[in-house]
């Protein structure tokens, strides 16, 4: 989009936004006759569950306020392709273009920005084709799942002037700022540990058996679909049941854990793990996957230039077991900060009796609410009402208009690979492994950590 373009767009925003309180109308309202100079055209890099379920939804929640549109949808396999034009048509009442394939969406005559839910493995490299076809986008997480990917696309998009959203929308949700904020201002404390679990019971998780069935190589392209992957034979499972198969998925970490160990980073201002260690394996659905089913892994994390300082953070998932209520919990030697049902507490805090034993004076945490309305993390792509993405797909929007950073910036993708990366190594490889800053390499068993 030209600087002349984003001009106009920003000074109409800015002047209707004084107009609009003048004439006593409602934001939605004057969304219906704005100038379509002014609209954000946007398109869809990837019909998926997790669009069709959430994503697009959350963006129709906003995009009349904001005078945004849908526009096209970029899908390589022909049943999606269909499927998502005829979905997007009728939920706008407008004709919307089938793509093939992305060079053909970013083609279009005024295309402004993308929303990429592509494969896991996929996301990094989508992300970099949209900046460099300078569009702005909202990129699903996990951000990369290799740090020669993450390391390219942190630079794609910061050599670039778009607004790239992570989806990471822990980011935009009330209680989790507030309790970035509590941490950060000391009065929580230092930080001694995190336990962080994610816990279902779904054999189907993961799994597209009836789309298996109907998915064939003619339909589609493969080659475009494997990327930077190696080449293989055709495999509908590893196309639409990506995330059991590595390397196009690390499953647990990228899918689950990219999100909870995002709040790490983001409430104590470090960067990534000093090391991880892993456990795990596929003990309960014997189907063919190649990604664990269960896993434990246990992070130290730390300043670099002081290994006696810091604490530890250990993520336990299992898919056999399980009620699907993501779990935070932060602790210091005051108390507790519980994410489950954000409350602060002094529970597990130094007592007086504890305390008068070692001639120490009892330190605990005052008992308060994070924030007085939670948002509910939901968890599946299922729904459209789900607060924390509704929030974040908004802040993207609000910040394509403003050109402001939004809530999760790339450097939030790339911490959250790498901590992800170090992860896969250790269950990869079964060594401990370390991140080298210098390099931007994930170690383990003393090499380089690829496939």
């Amino acid at each position: 989009m030209s600087s002349r373009r984003r001009f106009i767009k920003n000074s109409s925003v800015t002047a209707a936004g004084l107009w609009l309180g003048a004439m006593g109308m409602s934001a939605k309202s004057y969304g219906r006759i704005i100038g379509a100079n002014d609209r954000i055209r946007v398109g869809a890099v990837g019909f998926s569950d997790r669009f069709r379920q959430t994503l697009f939804p959350c963006f129709l929640n906003h995009n009349q306020a904001l005078n945004f549109d849908f526009i096209a949808v970029s899908d390589i396999w022909k049943h999606r392709r269909d499927e998502g034009k005829t979905f997007l048509e009728k939920a706008l009442d407008h004709p919307v273009t089938a793509c093939r394939n992305n060079d053909e969406l970013y083609a279009l005559k005024d295309l402004d920005a993308v929303i990429i839910s592509t494969a896991d493995f996929q996301h990094a490299l989508h992300c970099i084709e949209a900046v460099k076809a300078q569009k702005d986008a909202y990129v699903e997480k996990p951000f990369a799942e290799t740090m020669d990917d993450n390391i390219a696309a942190l630079k794609a998009v910061k050599a670039s002037s778009q607004i790239v959203q992570i989806g990471s929308q822990r980011r935009s949700g009330a209680n989790y700022k507030a309790a970035a904020q509590y941490i950060q201002s000391g009065q929580f404390g230092p930080v001694t540990m995190v336990e962080l679990t994610w816990n279902v019971n779904q054999p189907g998780r993961w799994r597209r058996p009836g789309l298996v069935a109907i998915c064939k190589e003619e339909d589609t392209d493969w080659k475009r679909f494997l990327l930077n992957r190696p080449l293989v034979k055709w495999d509908p499972r590893k196309y639409l049941e990506y995330r059991l198969f590595w390397p196009y998925s690390s499953g647990m970490p990228g899918q689950w854990m990219s999100h909870q160990i995002d709040t790490v980073h983001w409430f104590t201002g470090l960067k990534h793990p000093r090391s991880v260690v892993a456990n795990g394996g596929i003990y309960m659905w014997k189907d063919g996957r190649e990604n664990w089913d269960t896993t434990l892994a246990v992070f130290d994390y730390g300043p670099e230039n002081d290994p006696k300082a810091g604490f530890q953070v250990s993520f336990a998932s299992r898919m056999h077991n399980g009620d699907e209520n993501p779990s935070e919990l932060y602790f210091s030697n005051g108390g507790e900060l519980n994410l489950i049902t954000n409350m602060v507490s002094p529970k597990g805090g130094l007592n007086a009796r504890m305390a008068a034993a070692m001639g120490m004076q009892p330190n605990l945490l005052p008992e308060f609410s994070l924030a007085e309305k939670a948002e509910k993390v939901v968890a599946s792509a299922n729904t459209g009402t789900d607060g924390l993405t509704s929030a974040h797909m908004r802040n993207w929007m609000e910040c394509i208009r403003s050109r402001k950073e939004p809530n999760a910036p790339v450097e939030a993708g790339y911490n959250h690979s790498v901590a992800c990366i170090m992860t896969n190594a250790a269950v990869r490889t079964g060594q401990k492994a370390f991140f080298d800053p210098k390099t931007q390499q994930v170690i383990a068993g003393g090499k380089i950590f690829k496939y």
